[in-house]
């Protein structure tokens, strides 16, 4: 199956049902993860309260469980000459207990610390913000194409785009935080601007809505390889490049970041050429559109 016969052989409902299938395993990712952590997507300290701590990796990883076995050790990872270590919410006592002992036994440590206060604050900016963007979005797409059927598709395939982006950050065990969540704003612009590419090749020319389709795609795939090919550098170059050479760090933030928009730019390219494209193939092609034409 090559992808003149996704666009032109294939009834659209039918070949519709590759992105609802993967939409709907996204759906039950992120439900699994609402029923065991109350979210459906698992919170990063930001967002939760809690402590994270940068160290020497001067010990094994077990030692290191063993020295920190009396606090709420939520997630420890080696990122190459240091270790990073994340503690659930904790009493000032504790905290303090804390301090004193990474201190004391590791130079160059890395304490921060961020109080509940805080977190739910960026909860709620983030449960604001990110509905805002979708109905703002929706709002510049109907000013733009005067067609309700339009906007809402867009709308629907950037927010499939960041379901699938979401379910792929429980699978890969990637917190949610303040670069992750710049990372899905982000694949929200990218799907808006390759959905808007398709709807203006295919609306606004002339000819077989089939062609304008395959003419929308060879310019929106180069630029996704484009995109991706360098999110993929960043991602090799802030989480592969420490296991080669033990001077690098690990880049968390960074890391996670591209891992995000990797899965979201993947999930792009199924939503706009195909959702989007089949959804505009059968709009323009239903029988009263058609009569319209005539």
């Amino acid at each position: 199956m090559d992808l003149e016969d996704v666009v032109s052989k294939y009834p659209p409902r039918q070949i519709m049902m590759i992105p609802i299938a993967i939409v709907a395993l996204a759906i039950i990712v992120l439900g699994t993860t609402y029923i065991t952590t109350g979210s459906p997507v698992k919170l990063g300290v930001e967002f939760t309260g809690g402590t994270v701590v940068t160290i020497p990796a001067a010990d094994s990883e077990l030692v290191l469980k063993e020295k920190l076995s009396g606090y709420p050790v939520l997630d420890m990872r080696n990122i190459g000459s240091r270790y990073l270590v994340q503690f659930g919410p904790m009493s000032q006592d504790n905290y303090n207990a804390l301090a004193k002992l990474i201190n004391s036994q590791y130079a160059d440590a890395e304490i921060r610390y961020m109080g509940p206060v805080y977190s739910q604050a960026l909860q709620q900016e983030a449960l604001f913000y990110i509905p805002l963007s979708f109905i703002l979005m929706a709002v510049v797409i109907f000013i733009i194409f005067r067609e309700p059927f339009i906007s809402g598709i867009v709308v629907l395939c950037a927010l499939a785009d960041i379901m699938i982006a979401a379910a792929s950050m429980d699978i890969l065990n990637v917190k949610l935080s303040l670069g992750t969540v710049a990372a899905l704003l982000m694949l929200i612009g990218y799907s808006v601007d390759t959905d808007i590419l398709l709807s203006m090749r295919v609306l606004r020319r002339k000819g077989v809505v089939e062609d304008k389709i395959m003419g929308a795609m060879g310019t929106g795939l180069l630029m996704t390889t484009t995109t991706g090919g360098a999110v993929l550098a960043l991602f090799l170059v802030s989480d592969v490049l420490y296991m080669i050479i033990p001077s690098f760090t690990r880049m968390d933030v960074i890391a996670d970041i591209a891992a995000v928009l990797i899965f979201g730019l993947l999930a792009d390219i199924f939503n706009t050429w195909i959702t989007n494209a089949q959804a505009l193939r059968w709009y323009i092609n239903r029988p009263k559109a058609m009569g319209a034409k005539r």
